[in-house]
C-alpha cells in the first residue's frame, strides 16, 4: 500500500485526441466541458468521457478526419479562452513597464514630475493622428492610454527605482573584492554643506563597477573630525565591509592631524590603505599660479560693465547680430566653475573688436583694447587657459583610472616643454 501511495501518475498526449483531455496547471481537464479528474489515470479519464459525451462517438467518428478536426476546434477553443483572461494582465504589465522606462528617461534628462503628463498628451496626439485609421489603431491608442505618467506615479516610479538601485549597490558591496571611494565636500544653493561619496568596486572576474554611494549633508562645520563621523556612522548604519577598502581619494581633507585621512588611519576599524589629493583639484590649483591679473581683472571688469545693465547689454547685443560676429553674447567667469576661465576669454578675444566699437561708441577709454602688449598676453592666457580646459575635460568622466590620469598629465607636462622651446 505504501508503494501505491507513493506512484506518480503522468497525463498522455494521445488522450488529447482519444478522450478530448488536456493538462492544464498539472491537472486534467476535459476540452468538452471543462471538468477535471482527480487522478491523471486513463481509467479516469475514459470513464469520464463514456459517462458524459457518450454521444461523440454517433456524431464523430473515432478515428476519422471529424473526430481529428473536432479536437483542434476544442483545443484552439480553450487556448482563445485562457488569452482572454491573460491578454488584460500582460497589457497591464506593459504599460507598467512603459511608465518606468519613460520615468527613468525623464528623470536622467532632469525634468520635472509633472512634465510626464505633457509627454502623455503629446504621445496621445501623435497616436490619434498616426494610428486612428490604422488596423487595431484603436486598441493601441488604448494601451498608450493606460500609460501612467502623472506626478505622483513618477514620484513612486522614481522611488522604487533609486530602492532597487539601493538593493543592487549593496549586494556588489557585498559580492566586490575591493573597493575605493573618492569624497569631496562642497556648499550648495540652500547653504548646506555636502558630501559626496562615489565608490568603484572591482569583482573576482577582475570587473569594475563605479557609482555615486551616497550624499550626506554636514549640517553645522565641515572639519576633518566632523566629515570623519558622518562617513563612519553611515558605514556602520549600512554594514559596509572596511576590510575590502584600499584607497581614498579627497580633495580638501588631507590634515596631518586633525584631517579627515588622520582620523581614517587612527582608527582600527579601518585597514591599510592608500590615498591621495584630487588629481583634477591639483591641476585646478596649479592653473591658478599663472597669474596674468593684468589680463583677468580688466576682462572681467569690461564683461560686468556691459552686462550688468539690460539696457545696456540688449544693445550690445543688437550690435553683435548686426555686425554678423562670431557668437551672440558674451559669457561671465565664475571662479568656482575651472572651465569658466578659457571660454570666457575665448569669448572675449573673438569679440574684441565688437567690443572696441561698443566702447568707442559710448564715449569709453579703449586704450587698454588698442595695446598690442596687451592684447598679445590676453591671446597667451586664452591659448593655455584652453589647453589646461582641455585636461581637464581629459582627467574627468566615468572609469577613468590612475593610470590615464598620470598618463594624461605627463603627457601635458611633455607639451608644455615643446611650447616653452617654441616661446624662447
Amino acid at each position: 500500500m505504501a508503494e501505491k501511495r507513493k506512484k506518480t501518475y503522468h497525463f498522455h498526449n494521445e488522450w488529447e485526441e482519444e478522450f478530448f483531455f488536456m493538462t492544464v496547471k498539472e491537472t486534467c481537464m476535459c476540452l468538452i466541458c471543462g471538468a477535471t479528474v482527480a487522478t491523471a489515470k486513463r481509467h479516469n479519464v475514459e470513464r469520464h468521457f463514456t459517462t458524459c459525451h457518450k454521444s461523440y462517438h454517433a456524431n464523430y467518428p473515432p478515428g476519422s478526419a471529424l473526430w481529428a478536426e473536432k479536437a483542434r476546434e476544442l483545443k484552439a477553443a480553450l487556448g482563445k479562452q485562457q488569452s482572454f483572461f491573460t491578454r488584460p494582465a500582460k497589457k497591464s504589465q506593459k504599460a507598467t513597464e512603459a511608465s518606468f522606462r519613460a520615468t527613468h528617461f525623464l528623470t536622467k534628462k532632469k525634468k520635472a514630475f509633472s512634465d510626464g503628463e505633457v509627454v502623455k498628451e503629446a504621445m496621445m496626439i501623435i497616436a490619434n493622428t498616426l494610428l486612428k485609421d490604422e488596423k487595431n489603431g484603436t486598441d493601441l491608442i488604448s494601451t498608450l492610454s493606460d500609460v501612467q505618467l502623472g506626478a505622483s506615479t513618477m514620484a513612486r516610479r522614481v522611488s522604487a527605482l533609486s530602492g532597487n538601485l539601493a538593493d543592487q549597490l549593496d549586494r556588489d558591496l557585498a559580492k566586490c573584492r575591493w573597493f575605493s571611494i573618492q569624497c569631496d565636500e562642497s556648499v550648495d544653493s540652500s547653504s548646506t554643506a555636502q558630501l559626496l561619496m562615489f565608490i568603484r568596486m572591482v569583482f573576482e572576474d577582475f570587473s569594475t563597477r563605479e557609482e555615486l554611494l551616497t550624499l550626506l549633508p554636514l549640517k553645522t562645520t565641515t572639519r576633518g573630525v566632523d566629515i570623519y563621523k558622518t562617513v563612519k556612522e553611515f558605514f556602520v548604519q549600512k554594514k559596509v565591509p572596511l576590510e575590502k577598502l584600499v584607497k581614498k581619494e579627497v580633495e580638501k581633507m588631507i590634515g596631518q592631524h586633525t584631517g579627515f585621512i588622520a582620523h581614517c588611519k587612527g582608527d582600527p576599524d579601518f585597514p591599510k590603505f592608500l590615498h591621495y589629493h584630487c588629481i583634477i583639484h591639483q591641476q585646478a590649483l596649479c592653473a591658478k599660479v599663472i597669474g596674468f591679473e593684468h589680463v583677468m581683472t580688466p576682462v572681467v571688469k569690461i564683461i560686468n560693465n556691459i552686462r550688468s545693465k539690460a539696457k545696456q547689454h540688449r544693445i550690445f547685443k543688437v550690435l553683435l547680430e548686426e555686425m554678423s560676429a562670431e557668437y551672440g553674447d558674451l559669457l561671465l567667469h565664475t571662479e568656482i566653475r575651472w572651465l569658466s576661465r578659457g571660454r570666457v576669454l575665448l569669448r572675449f578675444l573673438s569679440l574684441l573688436g565688437e567690443i572696441k566699437e561698443f566702447m568707442q561708441s559710448r564715449g569709453e577709454d579703449v586704450s587698454l583694447l588698442e595695446d598690442t602688449e596687451w592684447t598679445l598676453d590676453l591671446a597667451f592666457l586664452t591659448d593655455i587657459t584652453g589647453k589646461l580646459n582641455h585636461l581637464n575635460c581629459e582627467l574627468q568622466g566615468k572609469d577613468k583610472t590612475v593610470v590615464d590620469m598620470i598618463s594624461a598629465l605627463n603627457s601635458f607636462k611633455a607639451k608644455m616643454n615643446i611650447f616653452t622651446f617654441h616661446l624662447q
